[in-house]
């Protein structure tokens, strides 16, 4: 280790032990400081540990919790980073507040946003990658679906002997010929002869060989299914490990079949049940058993900000995070379930981490909305015109409607909402900004 690695080393967690005893906070800042002083440290933080990326646009979160969880079924101890924080310098200082390894090469499994991916594996050399999904998002940032991907590439292609964990519905994830070894998950196709197309406006839909549009024996959401080109043969590649089958979806849990096991997550959605899958391949991946797997899913914890259940004065708020137009339109297809009248609250931000753009909303299936069991809405956020207007338009009745643009105020007026089921929507920074209020007011512990 160099005297550079090992300043910048004590500066950090200096810093981390600063912000967290006295400030409840440090996910990022320390990380800043320690590559500020040596940009090379994760070099030499990372050195001894088995990595485990896990990235793409959405589920990354979830699916990095869900994997540490099946994982501590086998390996005592995992580096990870809860929070989110998931760029260089949070995954820096996610290492600075590591205690000591208690093994010769412990696991880390983390959660790196898409454009830093190769910022990591420019130092450390992962054994896996795990690919969920890519979907327009964040435009302003990533651009479309194929320059994310080029992002993701760029990293890989510096650690040309980890394993790539893809799923392999999606075809994107099949279109580079890359030398890594390849585990694919899916979903399962059960009826091989049926010929379809994605909705029109679908990404990710063009066949990478012959430019055609592909068609699907079978689609479980937006361009995630069981793909095909009839002009030049290209198709999904066979599934390692697959979805079964579905056995029951209620809005706080998921039951289904993973090669012929049943397994429960106590979370909503057929979107969480591929980063369940996802987990569930890594954790064979690293040996561990089925058997260990399904007891892992059973003591699955909510993650932070993604569908959380707080009690509020006897109401159960559930904190969705909802960023693009397929995420949004699989978390209102999710608490469609709900057979119980429900409130809804629609927070809205567009800072950097939220994505300054906010027209995917109109890419959104609001218009679902006045069908459902909703007594009450609720538009707020510090771009509450925008979503409150895409409602409007959307049809949802102005006599139930409240505009509240403080979130403070929208956290107070939960507690009379007529309703006991009460479902936020947010963007990143308005949920933490909704989960720091709750915490003030003794709610929940910690905002951030």
């Amino acid at each position: 280790m160099s005297f550079r690695s090992s300043l910048a080393e004590v500066a950090g967690k200096s810093s981390y032990w600063i912000l967290h005893n006295f400030f409840h906070g440090g996910s990022s800042f320390p990380g800043k400081i320690t590559t500020q002083i040596d940009p090379k440290v994760l070099k030499h933080l990372g050195a001894n540990y088995r990595v485990i990326i896990v990235t793409g646009t959405n589920g990354k979160t979830l699916t990095t919790a869900i994997t540490t969880q099946v994982l501590k079924k086998k390996f005592n101890q995992i580096l990870t980073n809860p929070s989110g924080s998931n760029m260089e310098q949070g995954i820096v200082t996610t290492f600075l507040e590591a205690k000591k390894p208690k093994t010769q090469k412990p696991v880390a499994v983390l959660e790196v946003d898409e454009a830093n991916v190769v910022k990591v594996t420019k130092y450390i050399k992962p054994i896996a990658f795990v690919l969920t999904n890519i979907f327009r998002d964040q435009m302003d940032r990533y651009g479309e679906i194929y320059t994310t991907y080029k992002k993701i590439i760029n990293g890989i292609k510096l650690a040309p002997k980890a394993t790539i964990i893809a799923n392999g519905d999606a075809s994107i994830f099949n279109s580079v010929k890359l030398p890594n070894p390849k585990i694919y998950y899916g979903f399962k196709n059960h009826d091989e002869s049926q010929d379809m197309k994605a909705k029109p406006n679908t990404d990710g839909v063009i066949c990478p060989n012959c430019h055609n549009i592909l068609h699907y024996h079978y689609i479980s959401y937006s361009n995630l299914g069981d793909y095909f080109c009839p002009h030049c043969g290209y198709h999904r590649p066979e599934l390692n490990y697959h979805l079964d089958q579905i056995d029951h979806l209620t809005p706080t849990s998921s039951t289904f079949e993973i090669d012929g096991h049943q397994l429960t997550i106590d979370i909503g959605g057929v979107y969480n049940i591929y980063n369940a899958l996802a987990a569930y391949t890594v954790g064979r991946f690293m040996g561990v058993e089925p058997e260990a797997i399904q007891q892992a899913f059973q003591s699955n914890e909510h993650v932070f900000g993604r569908q959380e259940e707080i009690n509020v004065n006897g109401k159960k708020v559930t904190i969705i995070l909802v960023k693009n137009p397929v995420g949004l339109n699989q978390v209102i297809d999710m608490i469609s379930t709900d057979k119980e009248p429900f409130s809804f609250i629609g927070l809205l931000n567009a800072n950097y981490a939220d994505g300054i753009d906010t027209s995917w909303i109109w890419d959104g299936d609001f218009e679902r909305l006045p069908h459902m069991n909703i007594k009450k809405y609720i538009t707020g956020g510090e771009r509450y015109r925008d979503i409150t207007f895409r409602l409007k338009v959307a049809g949802v009745n102005e006599n139930i409607h409240t505009v509240q643009p403080d979130l403070e105020k929208v956290v107070d007026g939960i507690p009379s909402l007529p309703t006991k089921r009460v479902y936020i929507l947010a963007t990143y920074t308005a949920m933490l900004q909704v989960r720091k209020h709750l915490a003030e007011k003794g709610y929940i512990k910690g905002g951030f």
